[in-house]
């Protein structure tokens, strides 16, 4: 079971994580971050499998993966 860390700060809202993650783990929060973009969240009660597919598709290197 891995663990997600955003860097909400970080994230541009590109969504590239959320299209990619196999389990379906990241969706984009409906709050602003101090940039002024949507940034990606982990969704409350799923399971990561810690593929790490997120943080490496992340242009903005906002996303590290623990497992």
């Amino acid at each position: 079971m891995g663990r997600i860390e955003i860097d909400r700060d970080k994230c541009k809202g590109c969504a590239l994580c959320t299209h990619f993650c196999p389990k379906g783990c990241l969706i984009m929060d409906s709050e602003i971050n101090r940039k002024g973009y949507r940034p990606c969240m982990f969704k409350a009660g799923e399971e990561c499998s810690g593929c790490a597919v997120c943080a490496r598709v992340c242009p903005d290197i906002a996303i590290e993966v623990w497992r």
